[in-house]
C-alpha cells in the first residue's frame, strides 16, 4: 500500500512538474508566485461556489456537504505530521496554526468538532462507498504528503494553499446556508475559515514559507508541486461536483 501511495503522488507530481518548475526559488518571487495562485491556480474562480451560494437547494447543498465531510483529512493532524523536525521558525507557525484548529485549548472551539457537529445536525452520513473518488484521492493525497517523509515540503505548500483558498469557498458555502436558513451553529465551521484562514495565509506565508525559502531555495520546487497538487485535486472534485449536481 505505501509503494501504491508512493506511485499515486509521483504521478501527480508528473502531472503538474512543468508548472512547478515555473515557480522562482527566490523568497520575494516564491511568495509572490505562491501568492498568484489564489487567482490563477488550478480550480480557482469555480462556479460551482457561486451557485452554492445563490442557488443550490437543500438536497443539493446536502450532497456536497457530505462529499466534503467524507474527503476530510483533518487539517489538525496533517498539520502535526508536518511539523515534525521543521526548522524552528516554521515549525512554531505550524504550530500556532494547528492550536487555532485545537480551540486554543477549549473544546468548544475545535474545528474538526465543529464540523462534525455540522454533520449531526444536517442529518448527513459520510461513508467512503457513496463519496466520490476525486474527494476521496484529494484526502490520500493529503494525507500522503503530510504522513512521508520525503514529501514534508510538498506537505508544507499543500496546507499552505489550502489557507490561501479556502476563505473564498468557505465564505459561498456559508452564504448558501445562510440563504437556506439554517441557524449559525450549522454555518459556524464555514463562517469561521471565511475569515480566519485569511489571517492564517499571511502567517503561513511570512512564518513558515519564506524562511524555509530563505534557508533552502530548492525547497520552493517541492513547495509548489504540493501546492499544485492539492489544487489539481480540489479542481477535479469541483468538475465532478458539477457534473453530479446540474445533470
Amino acid at each position: 500500500m505505501l509503494r501504491l501511495e508512493g506511485g499515486f503522488i509521483e504521478e501527480m507530481r508528473a502531472e503538474i512538474a512543468e508548472q512547478a518548475a515555473e515557480a522562482p526559488t527566490d523568497a520575494d518571487g516564491f511568495i509572490a508566485w505562491f501568492a498568484a495562485l489564489q487567482e490563477d491556480g488550478p480550480g480557482q474562480g469555480d462556479p460551482l461556489f457561486p451557485w452554492l451560494a445563490e442557488e443550490a437547494s437543500v438536497e443539493q447543498i446536502s450532497w456536497f456537504l457530505e462529499q466534503e465531510a467524507a474527503g476530510e483529512a483533518g487539517f489538525d493532524d496533517l498539520t502535526a505530521y508536518t511539523q515534525v523536525k521543521l526548522p524552528a521558525r516554521a515549525k512554531l507557525e505550524l504550530a500556532r496554526n494547528y492550536w487555532d484548529e485545537m480551540g486554543r485549548g477549549n473544546p468548544k472551539g475545535m474545528h474538526g468538532p465543529m464540523l462534525d457537529k455540522m454533520v449531526q445536525t444536517l442529518g448527513l452520513n459520510p461513508q467512503i462507498e457513496a463519496t466520490c473518488w476525486e474527494s476521496l484521492a484529494l484526502a490520500n493525497a493529503m494525507t500522503a504528503m503530510a504522513t512521508t517523509r520525503r514529501y514534508a515540503w510538498h506537505s508544507v505548500g499543500a496546507l499552505g494553499v489550502i489557507e490561501l483558498t479556502a476563505p473564498y469557498r468557505s465564505a459561498c458555502t456559508a452564504s448558501g446556508l445562510r440563504r437556506l436558513g439554517y441557524p449559525p451553529e450549522v454555518r459556524r465551521y464555514y463562517d469561521l475559515h471565511a475569515t480566519l484562514d485569511v489571517k492564517h495565509s499571511e502567517a503561513w506565508n511570512r512564518e513558515a514559507l519564506r524562511p524555509l525559502v530563505e534557508e533552502e531555495p530548492q525547497r520552493a520546487t517541492a513547495m509548489a508541486e504540493g501546492a499544485l497538487i492539492r489544487l489539481k485535486c480540489g479542481e477535479r472534485c469541483f468538475e465532478r461536483y458539477r457534473a453530479e449536481l446540474w445533470s
